[in-house]
């Protein structure tokens, strides 16, 4: 070690030593980046980056070996041979490819091992050979000794750097590589460089073909500029890299933060997408990458833009998925690409599916509502007008008898639990294109289009009604069902769908006074009692306040002594142009209509009014509908009478 000292210190420029060794610390600094690039680079181009981090290197350890040489003073004319200084260029580049080639074929720690041998022993042979290229006007004996222990340095110190770059890129291992780098060079050129004992000869002439030190000095110049460069611009290459990379990265964490999937396109061709989208199909995202947009959405993907577009996505089991894809251009990479943003509409085509089953059917029993059965009567009237052929088309309103008293003796849930065995029944028996529909409350529809004998419709009624008789003859309580059913036909007895509806419903009124449980067809006759009746009701609501009702009062004897007792208090209406009408004609439907309420407090009012002014204590009675005794008021209203 004494050796190498005294001939670092004695027999070199201290100042050009510093330099060899700035430029191998930059040229071995610039040979990591260039590694890690290599590692990184695709197949396609990591033949190129492996050349240039070849030459780099390889320029770098021949300039630190020849300004070495520079620094070294053995104080006698020396020298260099131009084939020999370029046949150990040659070595260091071809070594050091073969080397750094070894240290990134794969990950492992032999192949790091190995590899950074070879590139040791590039530099070994560079500086072996430089030698050889170095003439001297004298005798050049070696140490052996030193020239091993050079020779294992270097090798050595080359193989770990290799395997601590290569092992886990940082920061802090490229530092350390680089530094590790270094020191194979310079340890094995000054150990070497202490080998060497020169000993003076005249006899000996160096060749006319040699290059001075100076001109060699120039030649070192030069190549310092290119592993300068090509330095600054592997420098340049890694920041750049690393920008990149961060872009990647920063955009791949905030793409697999989104709940949507995303995926990035070059074109049609999938280039990046995230934790979402792989979710989404059900397909890694190394397998997406790479993949065509047609093989995602079809093959149709003519109207793909910015504007949102629902598609169908196939999943990894063949699933169809609904989508809506919203594309916009972007910079990816200093390039520009399009993002794609996938969204699952699955929840919202159930939610628009459950609107439109709400809008159109009935919740509780699940059958077609009003509004379905307005605008299939409507369709099915506008076709038979198209037609013609002759056939009929009945309209079958049902209304279940007594389901008031359903609900009230046994509850909302009886009576929801009879309008779903309503239901059940009605739609047991009805055949192909015939519709029910709930239209609110206790009243079902029935369309049965393109009856040829309008018997059918009875047959269909008379079908109804027995099944209900058979589910209270199965039913173990809650009350037994039955209905009353109006049938219309068009166009024997209407011409529109209005005058349909108000027939079929006279003749479920029909039915429902003739004793309930059965079917009425409408008959033209009833449509001037139906017009009669809605008359009478309206004209009943205002009677009150038209003064136009009045009591008489019939006497109430004691049968054995013949003695007034009383009087019963009869009420009377005097129409401004019927005249009187008959209580048995205006009271049923004063009590159909629920006007008897207004009138029975009328009465009760001035019938006690009228008693209070006599001068005999005598009683009155006042005579009570049925329909009143079941308003909950009614014991209210007399007391406070």
């Amino acid at each position: 070690m004494l050796t190498v000292y005294n001939c670092i210190v004695n027999e070199h420029d201290l100042r050009l030593v510093a330099l060899a060794a700035l430029i191998c610390g930059i040229s071995c600094f610039s040979a990591v980046n260039l590694l890690h690039h290599i590692s990184r680079s695709t197949d396609r181009n990591r033949l190129a980056w492996l050349m240039i981090a070849a030459t780099s290197t390889g320029f770098g350890i021949w300039a630190t070996h020849f300004i070495a040489m520079l620094a070294f003073t053995p104080g006698i004319p020396s020298a260099y041979d131009p084939a020999l200084s370029v046949l150990s260029l040659a070595a260091s580049v071809t070594l050091t490819a073969a080397g750094m080639w070894i240290a990134t074929l794969r990950n492992e720690f032999d192949y790091h091992l190995v590899g950074g041998a070879v590139l040791g022993g590039g530099i070994a042979a560079m500086h072996y050979i430089g030698m050889a290229a170095f003439e001297v006007q004298g005798r050049i004996e070696w140490n052996l000794l030193l020239v091993a222990v050079s020779l294992l340095a270097g090798v050595t110190l080359a193989a770990l750097a290799l395997r601590v770059v290569q092992r886990r890129p940082s920061l802090k291992a490229t530092s350390g590589g680089a530094v590790l780098l270094t020191l194979a060079i310079c340890t094995l050129h000054f150990i070497g460089m202490g080998a060497v004992s020169i000993f003076p000869d005249p006899s000996i002439v160096i060749s006319e073909y040699t290059i001075e030190p100076t001109s060699q000095a120039f030649a070192a110049a030069a190549a310092t500029l290119v592993i300068l460069v090509l330095s600054a611009s592997a420098l340049w290459i890694d920041l750049r890299f690393r920008r990149q990379k961060l872009e990647v990265d920063r955009m791949h964490g905030l793409a697999n933060a989104a709940v949507e999937g995303l995926i990035v396109c070059d074109g049609h061709r999938i280039i990046s997408a995230n934790d979402s989208m792989a979710t989404l199909t059900g397909i890694a995202t190394a397998t997406l990458n790479g993949m065509q947009l047609g093989d995602l959405f079809g093959s149709d993907m003519s109207g793909f833009g910015e504007q949102p577009q629902e598609a169908e996505l196939s999943g990894r089991d063949g699933t169809s998925i609904p989508v809506e894809l919203i594309a916009r251009s972007i910079d990816y990479c200093g390039k520009p690409h399009n993002v794609v943003a996938v969204r699952d509409i699955r929840e919202r085509k159930k939610a628009e599916q459950e609107i439109l089953r709400l809008a159109h059917f009935d919740p509780l029993t699940g059958l077609a509502n009003r509004r379905s059965f307005s605008g299939r009567l409507e369709t099915e009237i506008a076709a038979m007008g198209r037609t013609r052929k002759g056939g009929q088309l009945a309209l079958l309103l049902l209304d279940l008898d007594r389901f008031k008293e359903v609900n009230d003796l046994y509850g909302h849930g009886a009576g929801d639990a009879m309008l779903q065995k309503v239901a059940h029944c009605v739609t047991g028996i009805l055949r192909q294109g015939q519709m029910v529909a709930r239209l609110g409350g206790d009243e079902f529809a029935i369309i049965a289009p393109n009856l040829t004998d309008p018997l059918e419709a009875g047959r269909i009624a008379n079908t109804v009604l027995t099944a209900m008789r058979e589910e209270n003859r199965l039913s173990v309580g809650g009350g037994l069902v039955s209905a009353s059913i109006g049938i219309a036909l068009y166009p024997s007895d209407a011409e529109n769908q209005a005058s349909l509806i108000s027939h079929a419903d006279t003749a479920l009124y029909r039915a429902k006074t003739e004793g309930k449980d059965t079917y009425r067809y409408f008959e033209a006759s009833m449509g001037a009692e139906a017009r009669d009746k809605r008359v009478m009701e309206h004209e009943l609501r205002q009677a009150v306040a038209r003064q136009e009702f009045y009591l008489v009062y019939q006497p109430q004897k004691e049968i054995s002594s013949g003695k007034m007792v009383g009087f019963e208090a009869l009420v009377r209406w005097r129409h401004p142009t019927r005249g009187d009408v008959s209580p048995s004609i205006f009271i049923p439907v004063a009590e159909d209509s629920g006007a008897i309420g207004q009138i029975g407090e009328w009465v009760l009012t001035a019938a006690c009014e009228e008693a209070a002014r006599w001068e005999n204590p005598l009683t009155v009675a006042v005579n009570v509908s049925a329909v009143q005794l079941h308003n909950t008021n009614f014991s209210r209203e007399v007391h406070e009478t």
